[in-house]
């Protein structure tokens, strides 16, 4: 098969890419070619697709296409090119499509959706982002039709090369070992997918011609399970110890991402279904992930340096010191 990833240089692109690659296909990667180069063995091509005709240099047929895009004129512009020489069409939409992130246990036929919004800015808020997503599914399934049109809603994807350092920021935690601050409390859900594994999914959705919308994140686990899970990956027992949403809240901690922050954590019971989707339908239409340990042990084996915080996301080594120092004498 002859394979189109729109993007292709960074993260998932490049996952999904090398996935193609390594099951024989032929893989064409268009982007502007400013965020990161293709994988070895895949074709490149520079596209401009804020242009109406900015795919014009793609040419010939394409069995499938994998499609990253956040702004709706790029699925616009997508469709208008490529319908017509394209089968399957992959478009990695996201979970902040959904507008109900407060209820838990929700399945992908019944959650409802944001309105979409083709105008929206997806870099100026959460829900801007969310309702230009749920505008480029529309457009994905009028321009490809809904019989070759997989919407994969991604949730939080981590693993080796993830750009955020959110995922990176809890694997370099464990590795340290000591005393970690852990939020909110151990019963509470945590939801993510490896990269490896969402992008095998897309290469089995491709070739078996799956549509529709689904999931694309694992089980959820608890926040006590998750920590145990890059213990193990670390290879380093570390102490947990506790500690509320309010009083983070009250220090300053931002939840999810950007510094002096806490990944993965959002506050409850606002965000109580965002990391607790039911995923069954997701599983069985094929979705396999491997052990938070393995992701962990690999996601480390990548660093240079444990010990370092990345700025972009988490505590810092005396931030986190300083609000253990404050819980245990509250």
């Amino acid at each position: 098969m002859t394979i189109l990833v729109l993007g292709g240089t960074v993260f998932l692109g490049r996952a999904v890419a090398r996935q193609f690659l390594a099951a024989g296909h032929d893989v064409v990667c268009a982007a502007r070619g400013e965020s990161g180069d293709p994988v070895e063995g895949a074709r490149f091509v520079r596209v401009d697709r804020d242009a109406p005709d900015g795919l014009a240099a793609l040419e010939g047929t394409f069995d499938a296409v994998v499609d990253v895009a956040r702004h709706p004129r790029h699925v616009r512009h997508a469709a208008a090119a490529l319908a017509g020489r394209a089968g399957h069409y992959t478009f990695v939409s996201s979970g902040s499509a959904y507008a109900d992130v407060a209820t838990p246990h929700q399945r992908v036929a019944t959650a409802p959706l944001l309105p979409p919004d083709d105008e929206a800015d997806p870099a100026a808020d959460p829900e801007s982002y969310g309702r230009a997503k749920v505008a480029c599914e529309r457009l994905a399934v009028e321009g490809f039709g809904a019989g070759r049109t997989f919407l994969l809603r991604a949730g939080m994807i981590v693993g080796p090369e993830d750009p955020t350092g959110r995922f990176d920021y809890w694997v370099r935690r464990a590795a340290r070992g000591g005393e970690v601050l852990a939020p909110g409390g151990p019963d509470q859900a945590v939801q993510l997918v490896d990269v490896r594994d969402l992008a095998e999914w897309i290469v089995t959705a491709a070739t078996g011609g799956l549509a529709g919308p689904f999931d694309g994140i694992g089980a959820p686990m608890t926040r006590a399970q998750f920590h145990a899970g890059l213990s193990d990956g670390a290879g380093v027992v570390s102490s947990l110890t506790w500690v509320d949403q309010e009083f983070l809240t009250a220090r300053g901690v931002a939840p999810w991402s950007g510094p002096r922050s806490l990944p993965f954590w959002l506050p409850l019971p606002e965000y109580a279904g965002f990391m607790s989707r039911d995923v069954t339908p997701s599983l069985d239409a094929g979705l396999r992930t491997r052990p938070l340990a393995e992701t962990a042990r690999d996601t480390l084996a990548a660093f240079r340096d444990a010990t370092h915080i990345d700025a972009k996301a988490g505590l810092g080594i005396e931030e986190e010191a300083e609000l253990l120092r404050e819980w245990r004498e509250r």
